[in-house]
């Protein structure tokens, strides 16, 4: 073969391998005219795009980016833009960028009062540029980082994102890792880095509709993500993958690095699908992080790879987790200045601290969730199984409807007109219980009475329903049902109540609400009409009883509706029955009912048994430890009389119990 066909050969070889290993064409066509646009439109965002493109990086935007670092609580988030700068340039721009970094630390020191290393989404951020710049500059590194930096990988690659579904943090997250897939020397760590980002972006395509928005259940988020459909930094990405959505208007922070991305995105564009139903768990418990998956960190990282999961002060990381904060005298740093006035106390008695505060305590974590997801083309509805029930929530979002552009969802905490105005670090006052099957959510809330010690109005329970008309094309009632089209796309929610307060659907029951969320479009259901005449045949039911062989005050409610049933018996302590209501229960004859006067008492209770008639009935009085104080048979009798005197201040247990029916109310002596 002559050397002119031989050189052709070899290079048709090339060409060949190339375009195996290049995204599909509409793909690259479509990040063009992204990267087009986004120089076009220009914004700060845009300085990794000019750098790949090799244009002039914008002088201003640089400029700012790299004084903005020095000083934000997230400079992490400016830091990874300027290694991608340094790397996709030719040295043009190391002596502005890298003297701004000499001084920052990468990693936790001691009196850290400003920045934020821990969350998943701020540690692949610091590690990654931190390596990077290891690799490229020769910069000097902590004696841990490469091993907690593959550690890290190699969670996410097995396990997945402890922030699951964040449409804020994922995309962060992203940048992180998408730094390591294109720049990393080391071929493992930018192995690794590959597959978790084409995770990361799998999971964001899993919720994602047809119309290119994504309103998920998730660990960890912030309002705004569910008020606007599109021009999010997450919409940039779902955008670039499918074409969904409305094309955006320049770049974003991980728009910008995608389009400026080598990394193979063709399985991650087939995994989109226009229908989906699972059940599916991610992560793992917080324990096999303990004992295991984490267990050869230093004892620093480890606690910090504990907190990446939220893991804060749960009752199982509290001490270790408490004299970390005093080792590195942390309790100027936001995340841990409302424990300062615990800071004098032994570690020793942070398990037994953070186990009463058990209902503000363990809740933050967000590992080993259970998630549901039902998508049908426009409509989604996704949630939490049973996830920290009448704790407090930290960011999470337990349920969410999506009929296409617009977002449905309950929400605990005082109700008010602007949403935006509501707590962003505890969205949830209250975690609800949910159960899903398929297009329908049951959604229970029932506060912690332990709340109340910590501040949180006396655990009252307020419960508020995300729902603007104005998103819709049309909008029904029925009873306690509102319904909701749009296009051919629906929503159903059944109200604890039909109201508003300050101006939002809300209901303000302290002491239980049940929600029902559903969904479908005119392929589940043909006509809104039909959709409607299902729910309407719906068979629901709720109510409270106290089951007297374990003390237990239960909540239980269900729902009968297109053929499915959800149902729940929540169980709660002898303290955790209903205020508003003093009739109880199990086989209730739901005429009758007794009366105890006055309440609450001091040296004497009456108790009003005309109800009963002639009937026998026996009278037992149950104390807060659940010892039986007092227990009689009458019969024929219209009121007794019973001295207290003896008894101590505290709450107390009546039960009357005729024939194979029980009645219970709470009584409450006090002096």
């Amino acid at each position: 073969m002559k050397p002119i066909y031989i050189f052709l050969f070899i290079a048709g070889l090339f060409l060949n391998m190339e375009q195996l290993c290049a995204n599909n064409p509409i793909y690259e066509a479509r990040k063009n005219a992204y990267i087009d646009n986004a120089l076009a439109n220009f914004n700060g965002d845009a300085i990794t795009i000019q750098a790949y493109k090799g244009v002039p990086v914008d002088s201003v935007a640089l400029a700012n980016q790299v004084y903005d670092v020095t000083i934000n609580t997230t400079a992490d988030f400016g830091i990874v833009k300027l290694v991608r700068v340094l790397m996709l340039s030719h040295g043009e721009y190391d002596s502005t960028i890298l003297p701004a970094l000499r001084n920052i630390p990468f990693w936790l020191e001691k009196n850290e009062s400003l920045r934020e290393y821990w969350s998943e989404n701020h540690m692949i951020q610091w590690m990654s540029s931190d390596w990077l710049l290891h690799e490229k500059y020769g910069k000097i590194i902590d004696s841990t980082l490469e091993k907690r930096l593959r550690h890290y990988l190699d969670l996410k690659v097995q396990y997945g994102f402890y922030e699951f579904f964040s449409s804020t943090y994922g995309p962060y997250c992203l940048s992180g890792l998408l730094n390591l897939a294109d720049f990393a020397q080391d071929a493992q760590i930018k192995s690794q880095a590959t597959l978790a980002a084409q995770r990361l972006l799998k999971d964001l395509l899993k919720m994602a509709n047809d119309k290119g928005t994504y309103f998920p259940a998730a660990g960890r988020n912030y309002y705004g993500k569910y008020d606007q459909p599109y021009d999010q930094n997450h919409n940039n990405l779902i955008y670039l993958l499918t074409g969904f959505g409305q094309p955006p208007t320049g770049a974003s922070h991980a728009g910008g690095f995608l389009a400026s991305s080598s990394i193979d995105v063709d399985d991650i564009i087939n995994s989109w699908t226009p229908t989906l139903n699972t059940l599916f768990t991610l992560g793992h418990t917080l324990q096999d992080g303990i004992s295991n998956i984490n267990n050869t960190m230093s004892p620093k990282d480890k606690v910090i790879f504990q907190w990446s999961s939220g893991a804060y002060f749960d009752p199982l990381v509290a001490q270790a987790t408490f004299q970390l904060v005093k080792d590195l005298n942390l309790w100027d740093h936001f995340e841990f200045s409302d424990f300062r006035q615990y800071s004098f106390l032994p570690s020793s008695l942070a398990p037994t601290i953070a186990e009463v505060a058990s209902s503000i305590t363990k809740s933050s974590g967000i590992y080993h969730p259970t998630i549901a997801i039902f998508k049908n083309k426009s409509v989604t509805l996704s949630s939490i199984q049973d996830f920290w029930k009448g704790k407090v929530g930290y960011q999470q979002w337990p349920v969410i409807a999506n009929t296409g552009t617009t977002a449905v969802f309950t929400i605990s905490g005082t109700p008010t007109t602007n949403w935006d105005d509501r707590p962003a670090i505890h969205a949830n006052t209250h975690l609800p219980y949910v159960q899903q099957k398929d297009n329908i959510a049951l959604v229970m809330y029932r506060p912690e009475k332990g709340l109340a010690l910590f501040g949180y109005k006396d655990a009252k329970l307020d419960v508020a329903l995300h729902w603007k008309n104005e998103k819709f094309d049309e909008v029904r009632e029925s009873d306690h049902w509102i319904l909701g089209r749009e296009g051919n796309s629906y929503v159903a929610v059944r109200r604890e109540c039909v109201g508003d307060i300050n101006g939002v659907k809300a209901c303000d029951n302290p002491d239980g609400q049940t929600w029902v969320i559903m969904v479908g479009n005119i392929d589940m259901y043909n006509s809104f009409d039909n959709f409607q005449n299902i729910i309407e045949q719906s068979q629901y039911e709720e109510k409270w009883y106290f089951n007297l062989p374990t003390l237990q005050w239960v909540y239980y409610s269900k729902i009968v509706v297109d053929g499915k049933t959800l149902e729940y018996a929540w169980n709660g302590d002898i303290f955790s029955g209903p205020t508003r209501v003093t009739t109880g229960i199990q086989n209730l004859k739901n005429n009758t009912q007794f009366a105890v006067y006055p309440n609450p008492a001091k040296d004497n209770i009456s108790i009003d048994l005309s109800a009963f008639g002639n009937e026998k009935v026996t009278i037992k009085i149950i104390n807060v430890v659940g010892q039986e104080i007092y227990n009689e048979k009458l019969s024929g009798i219209q009121s007794k009389t019973i001295n207290t005197t003896t008894w101590a201040e505290g709450m107390y247990m009546i039960n009357v119990q005729s024939g194979e029916n029980n009645f219970t109310q709470k009584l409450l002596i006090k002096r």
